[in-house]
């Protein structure tokens, strides 16, 4: 019976794996989540999961496990916006997307004993112009801050976007389609 193992300490990742049937284990992995010079948003939301995968599949030493590694950022005109600092740096996020389209990008990993196979999801994400008392009082909610952009799309701030191009799923943090049709195609590989 293969384990499938999800890196990722994320409960909208939990929640996403159970809602759509898997049976999995938590184990979280601790990696340096730093961005590195000139790294593109895609190549570091996939550094991430790879690392993430790679670090509990070595730790865990089964081979008939399947480690789900994930990494989800919001990027607007070339920046990462990781999850916030503090209160001032989730109202300078929230800022700096209000009234645009911004990109929500996961980063995904399948490692197993045949080695690591590596995706990404990107999908458009429309905010409607906030005020700053907006702003203020989601702030002051705590929703924002373990959030990459400083916001839950299935949250409170969900009112305020109009319309997602792409996976809703990767928004929340794991697209799930992605997912299926990867890890289906890992256990045909290995059962060959």
């Amino acid at each position: 019976m293969r384990r499938l193992i999800l890196a990722s300490a994320s409960p909208r990742r939990r929640e996403l794996l159970v809602q759509a049937g898997f049976t999995f284990e938590v184990f979280p992995a601790h990696v340096n989540e730093d961005t590195r010079p000139m790294e593109d948003p895609i190549a570091y939301v996939v550094r991430l999961a790879r690392d993430k995968a790679e670090a509990v599949y070595a730790k865990v030493r089964d081979p008939e496990a399947i480690i789900l590694g994930a990494d989800t950022t919001v990027t607007l005109d070339g920046h990462i916006l990781a999850k916030p600092e503090d209160a001032s740096d989730a109202a300078r996020m929230l800022r700096m997307l209000s009234g645009r389209t911004h990109r929500v990008i996961t980063g995904l990993a399948i490692t197993s004993a045949s080695g690591t196979e590596v995706a990404a999801e990107v999908t458009g994400v429309q905010f409607l112009t906030l005020t700053d008392e907006e702003i203020s009082a989601y702030v002051a909610t705590g929703e924002p801050m373990d959030k990459a952009g400083a916001y839950g799309i299935q949250g409170y701030a969900g009112k305020w976007i109009p319309r997602v191009e792409g996976c809703y799923f990767n928004v929340v943090g794991l697209p799930l389609a992605l997912v299926s049709t990867m890890l289906e195609a890992r256990l045909a590989r290995d059962a060959q």
